[in-house]
């Protein structure tokens, strides 16, 4: 029997996953891949494109990743120094 939703699978998984984090409709979500190389070189206009792809071409690798960030909840908190650490030789300035 064919599957009407091939990726319904895939989707259920997902959403069970965001279910057990208590993520919200709400949330801002961030969806980054990584596992990627891009091409920053230029190259000459006879290369062989097989071998010298085109500045910027965007390549996914068989490892590629997704990461899904949820922006909302990761608040950015500046560190602060502790002050019970004491440095073990004085600064000297040149």
């Amino acid at each position: 029997m064919e599957k009407k939703y091939p990726n319904a699978d895939m989707l259920g998984q997902l959403a069970i996953a965001l279910q057990k984090l208590n993520w919200d409709a709400t949330d801002e979500i961030r969806v980054k891949i990584g596992g990627m190389s891009v091409t920053g070189t230029a190259t000459h206009p006879d290369a062989n494109p097989k071998w010298a792809k085109p500045f910027g071409t965007v390549s996914y690798q068989n490892d590629a990743f997704i990461v899904i960030e949820n922006a909302t909840r990761s608040p950015v908190v500046s560190s602060e120094p502790n002050p019970e650490l004491k440095q073990a030789h004085p600064y000297e300035k040149k």
